[in-house]
Formats: C-alpha cells, structure tokens, sequence
C-alpha cells in the first residue's frame, strides 16, 4: 500500500494522509496555543480494514507530540485507539476534558 507523509492542512483544520490517490482525515479544532481537539476521523471506503485509520491516527499523534502540543479526543475512532495504546495518553491534554465541548 502506497502512503505519503502527513500533512497538516491548517486552512481546512484537518490532518491529511493521501494513500493510494485517496484522502483520509483527521479533522481538529484549535483549542488554544497548545491544544487541538480531534474530532472526526474519515478514511475513504475503498481503504477500511486495511489499518488506514490507525496508522493516520499514530501518525497525528506523533505530530502532536514532536510539536509539543497535546490533544482532547473527541473523535470516537481517537478514543478507542487511545484505549488500544494506553502509551500515547501522555499527549491528551489535563486542562480540558470532553465534557468543556
């Protein structure tokens, strides 16, 4: 399977992952300075169960955390992932929690 890198596409607040010609997303809101909430992760239907959708959710999350930011996960596919790899809870952010939304 073909895949580019990550790209943060600050103009439509969503991350992008271009694998195979189709676009997958992970569309965020700016909380602050430091913080963005994931709230919605799309993967074009040709691509499910392929692991798309977990390895664009890593790789944000290794954005987050090489950019010093921290995340509140509001989108579902985020917290389940989050529940698989306990690990990367250490990017979800303290200050907010799903319920401040």
């Amino acid at each position: 399977m073909s895949t580019n890198s990550l790209h943060n596409n600050t103009h439509h607040h969503r991350f992008e992952l271009d694998v195979e010609g189709k676009l997958s997303i992970v569309e965020y809101q700016q909380v602050d300075d430091e913080t963005l909430a994931l709230t919605h992760t799309e993967v074009d239907p040709s691509l499910e169960g392929h692991g798309v959708g977990s390895k664009l959710v890593e790789d944000v999350l290794q954005y987050v955390e090489q950019n010093n930011l921290k995340i509140v996960p509001l989108c579902p596919f985020v917290m389940v992932y989050l529940k698989r790899h306990p690990d990367w809870n250490r990017v979800v952010s303290s200050a907010y929690s799903i319920n401040d939304f």
